[in-house]
């Protein structure tokens, strides 16, 4: 896939202080908080408790009409001639489907279904991030509704299914667990762009620059021998996050030759990444990163390209295992591409 940097309209083991038991109970202790995101009244189950993503996507497909279900819902392996398996396609701006007659604001949704569809989206985040979502959603497209669209792959009321969403800095999936092996339902991609265009060195307004920034502040800890390992001249292309697999030729320093308190703040960093989403999504993607040997079994590397203000806060960096990526690239302004599963031989289709 292209990389467009002006994201245009068209266009475990061995861990020191926290193990995945306890990671988990940490981000449960919010679960309950969590749960009492506030969603539009229509879609409580009974009055008082938010009904899970899953349970609405199923409710919404009921909903919808069959002209409605030929333009959104699609076989669970649809292949599109184009953008090839559209399930699983990420991308840093694109349109699932056709933005103008079908956003998820649009008079194709009946009110209800407007409801249900972003009681959909703000389940899937931590109630505690959506003044940040809110904001992004402000300063990239205007606001939720009318840049972003839909589609729902499979049978939610009798099988596996997907629903995804998408938009300019935005793919996020729910799929009640259908897709087997990988975190979030997919791939995901979520981004910012707080000012046009480049952004100052510091990234004001960025909702996601504290990400860079708890990174960063590792790199600060590493010992001189330590920042010659972990820093690389060029970034990979910041769509390139296909798993390398256990044989993969990992770019900076692998998180087991870290000492025990960079080891506690690599943790710190993992957690940070993790927060805006659910707590089941966290909990299932630590699960997954167990799988393929814990954070130890990653690498960290930051990238001396495109350094904004050559000010020596590496504004893109990645932390990469066999089948885990996450790469930031922070210049001109914020792109982040996720992909976690917990078997390298899931395909990626960007």
């Amino acid at each position: 896939m292209t990389d467009d940097r002006r994201c245009p309209d068209v266009v475990g083991n061995g861990l020191v202080s926290l193990s995945r038991r306890e990671f988990v109970s940490t981000v449960g202790a919010a679960a309950t908080v969590a749960s009492a995101v506030s969603l539009p009244n229509v879609i409580l189950a009974d009055e008082k408790k938010p009904q899970q993503p899953e349970s609405l996507v199923k409710k919404l497909y009921g909903s919808l009409s069959e002209t409605q279900r030929k333009q959104v819902c699609f076989d669970w392996d649809h292949v599109d001639d184009e953008r090839g398996l559209l399930r699983s396609r990420v991308a840093n701006n694109w349109q699932i489907t056709d933005k103008e007659k079908y956003n998820v604001a649009s008079a194709f949704y009946t009110k209800d279904q407007q409801e249900m569809i972003e009681a959909i989206f703000y389940g899937l985040y931590s109630a505690d991030w959506k003044k940040q979502i809110l904001k992004q959603l402000k300063d990239d497209a205007g606001g939720y509704g009318k840049q972003q669209t839909i589609a729902i792959f499979g049978q939610p009321d009798t099988g596996k299914f997907e629903f995804v969403m998408t938009g300019r800095h935005l793919t996020v999936r729910c799929d009640g667990d259908s897709a087997d092996h990988v975190a979030f339902g997919g791939p995901i991609f979520y981004g910012h762009a707080a000012q046009s265009g480049t952004e100052a060195p510091d990234h004001p307004g960025n909702v996601y620059w504290h990400q860079a920034m708890k990174a960063n502040a590792l790199y600060k800890m590493l010992d001189g021998k330590q920042r010659k390992v972990a820093l690389v001249e060029a970034a990979p292309e910041e769509s390139a996050v296909d798993f390398q697999g256990k044989q993969g030729g990992f770019d900076g320093i692998r998180i087991s030759e870290l000492s025990r308190d960079q080891k506690e703040h690599a943790q710190g960093v993992l957690k940070t990444l993790l927060e805006p989403y659910r707590d089941s999504d966290q909990v299932e993607a630590m699960k997954l990163l167990d799988k393929q040997g814990g954070l130890d079994n990653c690498h960290l590397a930051f990238y001396q390209s495109e350094d904004i203000g050559d000010d020596g806060v590496w504004d893109i960096w990645r932390l990469e295992g066999p089948s885990f990526v996450w790469h930031f690239r922070g210049a001109p302004h914020v792109h982040v591409w996720v992909n976690v599963a917990d078997d390298a031989s899931v395909e990626l289709n960007a």
